[in-house]
């Protein structure tokens, strides 16, 4: 399976997956001429793409999900809240597949398994993606990693993981109280730390690799980020662990799993 994060934070985001002739967009939070460039970046054509995958309604995630489904006719699967919350994007010739939040589905050659998130959209999602013995799970947009989450998640070759906020950034930015309590809420998003804790207990378990993704351009930087999980990592005795920062301006390299 080869994954690339081709836009990540709070501009946008989108993962394009593929195993085999089976090329997928796991979100589409940028116009879709810069999805275009972004998978032109990486000697992807948008006419190769086989479908569009939405985790939630948010614009971050769903800016060119209309535009791309109709100029390449992509079926667009999403839960039925995401789509009753997103159909301002929509002009009813777009082919929508309606899935439920805990049951898997295949497109082609990769099998899709979503889960239920602590997020504040209407019926959120994250996937675990798994293609023979290769599995990537995306767990990015919530408010804490509940039990559900982790036992999705944990058994993954790749985890992309939230890593949205430092806490002390957050807390004296030039956000407005309200909105700061959103972002650090269980209905919000990631802190560092609570990402790191996670990660460290994926790695005791196995896990070699992870994406951090999602990261806020105001409240995080990628050094802070890597830092605190690397500093957990070695804290926990977990020497060997391939960790990345995926970016909001181009795409990650190709990770194959």
């Amino acid at each position: 399976m080869k994954v690339c994060v081709l836009a990540s934070g709070s501009g946008g985001n989108s993962i394009f997956v593929q195993q085999g002739v089976t090329k997928v967009l796991v979100d589409a939070g940028l116009a879709g001429k810069r999805i275009e460039e972004r998978l032109q970046a990486v000697d992807v054509a948008g006419a190769d793409l086989h479908a569009l995958v939405v985790t939630h309604e948010h614009s971050d995630h769903i800016h060119g999900v209309g535009v791309l489904a109709r100029r390449f006719g992509l079926p667009v699967w999403m839960t039925r809240g995401t789509f009753e919350a997103s159909k301002k994007i929509f002009r009813g010739t777009e082919r929508i597949r309606i899935i439920d939040n805990d049951e898997g589905f295949d497109i082609g050659d990769l099998y899709f398994q979503p889960f239920a998130i602590s997020h504040d959209a209407i019926d959120p999602v994250n996937f675990v993606v798994k293609s023979g013995q290769s599995v990537l799970a995306i767990a990015t947009d919530m408010g804490t990693v509940t039990q559900l989450v982790y036992q999705r998640i944990r058994g993954a070759d790749l985890v992309i993981m939230e890593t949205n906020y430092d806490r002390e950034l957050l807390m004296n930015g030039p956000y407005p109280w309200n909105l700061k309590q959103r972002i650090s809420g269980n209905r919000g998003h990631l802190a560092n730390e609570k990402a790191a804790d996670t990660l460290c207990s994926l790695a005791q378990e196995g896990l070699q690799q992870a994406v951090l993704a999602h990261l806020s351009d105001k409240n995080n930087r990628p050094e802070l980020a890597e830092g605190v999980c690397r500093e957990d990592l070695k804290a926990r005795g977990v020497n060997q662990f391939m960790l990345s920062v995926a970016e909001q301006e181009r795409p990650s390299p190709i990770f194959v799993i």
